[in-house]
Formats: structure tokens, sequence, C-alpha cells
């Protein structure tokens, strides 16, 4: 166990942003998920726009990495354009 009360504190801090880390990556891979069943063009659309703003934000913020961010907004694009030949 540390013994400075610096160390004390960063213990503290990392466990707290771990947490809030572990929360974030855990909703960002739930939304994906609801995405990619949808088959309903517009829906899914709407729900895009607002995952990859979510995507994008924790990719920023190094929860997830940049990279993973674009790769999964990427996935789900194609998904959507997907949905959109097949309903022509």
């Amino acid at each position: 166990m540390a013994n400075h009360k610096s160390s004390l504190k960063r213990i503290r801090q990392a466990e707290k942003r771990r947490l809030e880390n572990r929360y974030w990556a855990k909703t960002a891979r739930n939304a994906v998920r609801k995405v990619r069943k949808m088959e309903d063009v517009a829906e899914a659309q709407a729900a895009y726009e607002k995952v990859s703003a979510l995507l994008q934000r924790l990719g920023r913020k190094n929860v997830i990495s940049k990279n993973k961010a674009a790769n999964l907004c990427s996935g789900l694009q194609i998904h959507i354009n997907k949905l959109t030949a097949a309903a022509k």
C-alpha cells in the first residue's frame, strides 16, 4: 500500500477513471451492436449519427483508440450502405 498522500490520491483517481472508461466502452459496444441489428435504413442512419459521435468522442479521450473508433464507424457505415442497397 502507498505511503504518500499523493500516491493515495493517484490510486483513487486511477480507480475512478478506470470505472468510468469501462462504463463508456461497454456503452459504445452495446450501441454498435444495436445499430448492426437494425434493418430499417432511416432508423439505422439516425442511430449511426449518435453512435458515430460517441465513438469519435471516446477516441479523442483515449477511452478507445482513435483507429478503433474510426474502424467501428466505417463498419457501421458499410452496414447502412448495404441496407440502403437492399432497400432499392
